[in-house]
């Protein structure tokens, strides 16, 4: 199935609080439990970057799961980094770790040299993908962890509708509709390996993980 991009950013008031409200404890939980498993050392990074951060849940999760960390985190919706931030205020002893940044992941610009750079369901939003790989490989070294998670793109449209119905039949309307075209949107095992292999970052493994869901890590 070739794949149809969608919207890059999510800006809506409606999708934002959507997104913000829903319950994603189960798959942003998940996420952290497979960094742990797949980014060895994970524990031992203090410098962090968040690529993609949304309204901020996975980084709040992963906030508490490694304490000694501090997190940078980026994503260019301004209303969801603004949620996010709203969420910090409510979380005095996470204030001082955790750094938001309103940017486009190309414009992102950093002289740290992050321990580890993670990122959570950015890839498939992005009409170039070869925009996060580029810019992990300019702000990585050759320590730096990485643990991209995203969603696998379905062989078919049917199989893709079957996905919704399993997943996300009982959610809102406007959530359903985003995981359809999300699945539509993403890419397949290969493809990732291929802009790996552009970006210079072929040392990094692809694995499937799910019937809907692949990571890359090394």
């Amino acid at each position: 199935m070739k794949r149809l991009p969608e919207p890059e950013l999510m800006v809506e008031p409606e999708q934002v609080s959507a997104y913000a409200e829903a319950d994603f404890e189960e798959p942003h939980s998940n996420f952290i439990n497979l960094l742990k498993k797949y980014c060895s050392k994970a524990s031992e990074a203090r410098s962090v970057l968040d690529l993609g951060c949304g309204p901020g849940d996975v980084t709040f999760k992963f906030a508490d799961a490694f304490p000694k960390a501090t997190i940078d985190a980026v994503d260019g919706s301004k209303e969801m980094l603004e949620f996010a931030k709203n969420i910090l205020g409510d979380i005095p002893e996470l204030r001082g770790r955790i750094n938001y940044t309103h940017s486009m992941i190309h414009d992102y610009k950093s002289t740290k040299e992050y321990d580890l750079i993670y990122s959570n369901s950015l890839l498939h939003h992005l009409m170039d993908p070869m925009v996060l790989w580029n810019k992990i490989y300019e702000i990585s070294s050759e320590e730096t962890k990485i643990f991209v998670m995203d969603l696998l793109r379905p062989e078919t449209i049917g199989e893709a509708k079957k996905l919704k119905e399993l997943y996300v039949s009982n959610e809102p309307e406007i959530l359903q509709r985003d995981f359809y075209n999300s699945l539509l949107a993403a890419f397949e095992v290969d493809e990732v390996r291929e802009q790996l292999s552009q970006a210079g970052l072929s040392k990094l493994e692809v694995k499937q993980i799910s019937d809907r869901h692949l990571i890359v890590f090394g």
